[in-house]
């Protein structure tokens, strides 16, 4: 098996892992946040969540405003 198709493998794994685990939160910010925690890149919480990056990155931003 390529690496390539390994790596996209992997990656419809972690989605769908992801995906199952953020159903348990109740707002949309503290998905965002789990995912963020976790490692994921805007990009790929949007991907995962059904958003857009800007609109992950702009959530972020104001989480980390409002503890700070």
């Amino acid at each position: 098996m390529s690496e390539d198709l390994i790596a996209a493998k992997l990656d419809t794994l972690i989605r769908l892992q992801a995906t199952s685990m953020v159903d348990r939160f109740d707002t949309q910010k503290e998905r965002i946040s789990f995912l963020s925690k976790a490692g994921l890149a805007p990009k790929d919480i949007g991907s995962i969540l059904g958003v857009s990056a800007n609109s992950v990155s702009v959530a972020l931003s104001s989480m980390r405003k409002k503890e700070g």
